[in-house]
């Protein structure tokens, strides 16, 4: 055979090849994968509201899929390094992303991102979290009308913890700000622990922080939770009144989820969402989470979608009312 004519064969090989992979039916992409270890990206230090759910849950999957499923700690840039980690990487499911509503308020808060929310292919919901209006022991306020009243007779004195502009840990702080007509002092800090820490020390007047981080706190005596951003009482900490039924009227919760790349083949997306909501189902990642105030929630890869659009919505509302102006 001429040297043409080996060119020509190979050639119609290679395309008979990628043909088939083409018309691959569904059911074989699902069974093929995973065909490597996994990576698991988290945007945030280990240990917080973001790593724990993450890792119960590659524990679980590690078991289901027989690969290895590892969580990588990416933190920088509110959770960007990680969200951008994971769209470099090829986009067939074995790079994921615990990602979380701070991934939608990021394309609103920064003029400029590397990303669009339609990057993100969603799996599903993995955990919800309320947040904590958290004081020390020692001022003299036992609930939320103490707190505003306290603030109103130092105007521009309070401070209070935030976790980079723009966070919740601002935006709910901010919010009080609006709708109790008082002013106080944002103090920033790098993670909202190292500022839990300074209201425990009695430095710092207030922050914001999910309940999960604040309940053993306030649970110890060493610091006083005014009002969770729950619309009912939970269970897990049924003496503390929500901010709702103390006439302050802000209702609000983080959410965390697992998303893929868009791109990734819908059996493969298919795949994941039944074994990440077997593992949120499971008893044990319920006990865990629920311990620590944070609620085990699954949904289908729509489901998840469609709380990216509201959380859109709401954020962008939130912003718009409180007059922040994108950042740089």
């Amino acid at each position: 055979m001429t040297r043409r004519g080996l060119e020509t064969c190979a050639t119609v090989l290679i395309l008979c090849g990628a043909a088939a992979m083409a018309v691959q039916p569904p059911d074989a992409v699902a069974q093929e994968f995973p065909s490597r270890s996994i990576r698991l990206l988290v945007g945030f230090p280990a240990g917080g509201p973001s790593d724990l759910p993450a890792r119960l849950i590659a524990e679980r999957m590690q078991k289901e899929l027989g690969q290895p499923v590892v969580v990588e700690n990416k933190t920088g840039a509110a959770g960007m390094i990680a969200l951008n980690e994971m769209l470099a990487q090829p986009r067939d499911g074995h790079t994921l992303l615990l990602c979380s509503y701070l991934d939608v308020s990021n394309t609103l808060l920064y003029k400029s991102v590397a990303y669009k929310l339609a990057d993100l292919a969603p799996i599903s919901m993995v955990s919800k979290a309320y947040y904590a209006f958290t004081v020390p022991t020692s001022p003299p306020v036992k609930d939320m009308a103490e707190l505003i009243a306290y603030a109103k007779e130092r105007p521009g004195q309070l401070n209070y913890g935030k976790v980079g502009a723009g966070s919740v840990t601002e935006l709910l702080a901010r919010q009080l700000e609006k709708v109790a007509g008082i002013s106080m002092v944002g103090v920033p800090f790098k993670g909202t622990g190292p500022a839990l820490q300074e209201v425990v020390a009695g430095r710092l007047e207030l922050t914001v922080s999910p309940l999960a981080l604040a309940l053993p706190q306030h649970e110890g005596g060493k610091v006083k939770i005014l009002g969770l951003t729950s619309m009912e009482r939970l269970a897990v900490a049924p003496d503390v009144p929500t901010l709702v039924e103390q006439k302050v009227p802000i209702a609000n919760y983080g959410w965390w989820g697992m998303c893929a790349a868009s791109g990734t083949p819908k059996p493969v997306i298919d795949r994941l969402n039944a074994v990440v909501t077997a593992a949120v189902g499971s008893p044990d990642y319920k006990a865990v989470l629920e311990k620590g105030g944070t609620v085990a929630v699954a949904s289908t890869p729509e489901q998840l979608g469609s709380i990216v659009a509201e959380t859109v919505k709401e954020f962008g509302d939130l912003i718009a009312s409180l007059g922040i102006k994108p950042l740089e």
